[in-house]
């Protein structure tokens, strides 16, 4: 039986995207786009020039190239919405007349949009729909038939990109003269201007559908995504692409990423083996044992491979062991020249989503997600075990304070503080970790929460996971779990690679830390500045107050 046989949700089948789906096949509908249905846009700055608290239409300017951006949007079936906060209202410097007239002569010089969502309170209310709560995109993406996870916010301030993080949509910032330092350093994907930002998210959604099928069939597909689990989980909705185009799917991981290759949907058959040129830790390269490999990729009669690797790593030398094993197909992203090595050189520009980037690379290779199966991590729900019965109620927070490489963890003192304010508040806190954290568990979890240290393997922590109300973590794979299962996130990510690339994937999420420490993009596994200065600075309240953001109440509600 296959692994994924049981769940209706996860099954594929060669038939579930066929050649009568393409562009251009008659009467047979398109699919539908992978990644946005919707742009959202914010209105001063964004879209016309910031004048504070303008109730004249006459003083409505439209930034540079904003009328054929947005058209360019419309011709490719995007629908649009205006999401703005008008404190003015509140403060009595306009009406709300005034208001709709600008509205209509923003629409006279720009074109239509579908909606216009309006936060009219101030920063005192306390309301749902100021950014940087996600209100506002909440509610635009129902006004628009859609979910906050296939919409794209464009705004010009910090506030603009943790509205959409917190919703679960994607945030593009195109920064102004008033935009601060630290909200550039703190955006994970950053446009120099409207036109630039439309452009991009164009090529986004063009780079994940492929321009044509393999022109023979494919019946066993060899993918292959070494690295840990996170790095596994993350390949997960391009591995369900080439599974919707192949008979049989067989997945080549390292030791690191077994557990989590066990957990995804789409693989009928697992190949574990450490590669030299990947793992952090390398021994000597072995020649017996890349002979032995060879000859057992050899065995599987591939009709395609597909190399998924981080944006830092080379497929080129797996290519050179698969064109030995005389596998005749193979695709990767290589921006190094690779001779006759690949069939497909495919290349992806820096910045773009490592789930994303999978899944352009199984587009360049003929595969696309059959319609139904949003571009989400997603697990085989069969393979994810009952949560332990003596863990109570759904809805607890998770803190998850350690990490493979040190740098990305969260300081046990601060870890600490945050189970200790989170408590307070009214959560129930649970402390997890693997076997080799437990000192680390025991002593942040004494705080007032719960040691799970060592309990669970990753199918069990995925358990927990998925009945938390959020989960508190780093950069690290119970982050890629809880994108997984659809809970929130409360991201302490350290900046030693881009937020961009490896934030929580389409869910709602509030990042936390310095995102312009002097660790950043430094890839480096251990902290390499004294303190830890990129987490140690983070305030417990903020986790609180991100919890709230993300309508986490305490006491576990969601």
């Amino acid at each position: 039986m296959r692994q994924d046989q049981e769940d209706p949700y996860q099954r594929r089948s060669a038939q579930v995207y066929a050649a009568a789906d393409r562009a251009g096949s008659g009467s047979v509908a398109r699919p539908r786009p992978i990644l946005y249905d919707a742009v959202l846009l914010d209105r001063d700055g964004t879209l016309i020039e910031d004048v504070p608290y303008n109730g004249d239409p006459e003083k409505v300017r439209p930034v540079p190239g904003a009328r054929a951006a947005l058209d360019r949007l419309r011709a490719a079936g995007l629908r649009l919405a205006v999401v703005t906060n008008q404190s003015g209202l509140a403060r009595g410097y306009f009406t709300g007349e005034q208001m709709r007239a600008v509205h209509a002569r923003v629409e006279e010089l720009l074109g239509r949009f579908d909606a216009w969502l309006v936060c009219p309170h101030d920063d005192a209310d306390g309301c749902d729909c100021r950014k940087p709560a996600p209100g506002l995109v909440h509610a635009a993406a129902r006004e628009l038939g859609t979910t906050a996870s296939r919409c794209v916010l464009v705004g010009d301030i910090g506030r603009d990109v943790a509205a959409a993080l917190a919703a679960g949509a994607a945030g593009v910032l195109v920064p102004t003269p008033v935009t601060r330092p630290e909200e550039i350093a703190a955006a994970g994907w950053v446009a120099a201007d409207l036109p630039a930002a439309v452009a991009e998210i164009l090529r986004r959604q063009q780079a994940v559908q492929p321009s044509d099928l393999p022109t023979e069939p494919v019946r066993t597909a060899l993918v292959v995504r070494s690295d840990s689990a996170g790095d596994v989980l993350v390949t997960g909705p391009a591995i369900r692409a080439v599974a919707a185009g192949a008979e049989r799917v067989v997945l080549l991981c390292g030791p690191r990423g077994r557990a989590a290759a066990n957990l995804l949907p789409g693989v009928d058959e697992i190949i574990e083996h450490p590669l030299p040129w990947i793992d952090p830790t390398p021994g000597p390269v072995d020649p017996e044992a890349v002979r032995s490999l060879t000859a057992r990729l050899g065995a599987v009669g591939v009709d395609q491979a597909v190399v998924f690797t981080s944006f830092h790593q080379s497929a080129l030398p797996l290519a050179l062991l698969l064109r030995m094993a005389g596998i005749g197909r193979i695709a990767a992203i290589s921006d190094d020249y690779p001779g006759s090595l690949l069939d497909i050189r495919h290349r992806v520009p820096v910045g773009v989503p490592e789930p994303e980037r999978a899944l352009s690379l199984a587009a360049a290779a003929g595969h696309r997600l059959p319609d139904g199966d949003e571009p989400v991590l997603r697990l085989r729900r069969n393979a994810v075990p009952p949560r332990p019965a003596d863990l109570g109620d759904p809805g607890y927070v998770v803190l998850h304070p350690g990490s493979a490489a040190s740098s990305r963890a969260c300081p046990p003192e601060l870890a600490t503080r945050i189970v200790g304010a989170l408590t307070d508040a009214g959560h129930r806190v649970f402390v997890t970790g693997g076997p080799d954290e437990r000192a680390v568990t025991a002593g942040v979890a004494a705080a007032g929460g719960t040691d799970l240290g060592g309990r669970t393997d990753l199918a069990g922590l995925a358990a927990i996971v998925a009945d938390a109300g959020a989960v508190v973590v780093g950069n690290t794979g119970p982050a890629h779990l809880a994108a997984a299962a659809g809970v929130p996130v409360v991201s302490l990510f350290a900046p030693t690679v881009p937020f961009g690339q490896w934030g929580p994937y389409r869910v709602p999420t509030v990042r936390l830390g310095d995102a312009a420490a002097p660790c950043r993009d430094t890839r480096a596994a251990s902290c390499p500045v004294p303190g830890h200065p990129c987490l140690s600075g983070i305030d417990p309240d903020e986790v609180v107050d991100a919890l709230r953001t993300l309508a986490v109440g305490g006491g576990g509600g969601r």
